[in-house]
């Protein structure tokens, strides 16, 4: 059951790796750490959509990412969020926060994001690849 992730990912956002349900993609916004889950099914937009057993396996993988999200950017707090409102096709939200980035404790959709330049783009990408 292949999936197409959709052309605002692809344009917004950086491979990682693919897990057993999920492709693992890197936001670009450099103001927080901020990955995206996709599950690799087709026309799915809610969680209620994918069979018992790929919600478990979807439940295993958030779990999995945020804890290497807390330990690779050592965080204790993070958003974990499913919203869809302007990408329909179903994505996890995973985002790492700190008292100290720019809009504590407001959501991150309240400031415009900043694109990673090319040398931090690479040290993040690295760091999550390896980590994976």
């Amino acid at each position: 059951m292949s999936n197409t992730v959709s052309k605002n990912f692809l344009k917004d956002s950086y491979f990682i790796k693919d897990l057993n349900l999920c492709s693992v993609r890197l936001i670009n916004n450099s103001k927080f750490p901020w990955i995206i889950l996709i599950p690799n099914r087709k026309n799915i937009t809610d969680i209620t959509e994918l069979n018992l057993k790929d919600q478990v396996l979807l439940m295993k993988e958030i779990v999995f990412c945020s804890k290497l999200m807390k330990k690779i950017f050592k965080t204790k707090k993070l958003n974990v969020e499913k919203i869809g409102n302007i990408v329909p096709q179903l994505h996890i939200h995973i985002i790492a926060r700190s008292k100290k980035d720019s809009t504590w404790p407001l959501s991150v959709w309240v400031t415009k994001g900043k694109p990673y330049l090319k040398d931090s783009l690479k040290t993040v990408t690295s760091k999550l690849k390896k980590s994976f």
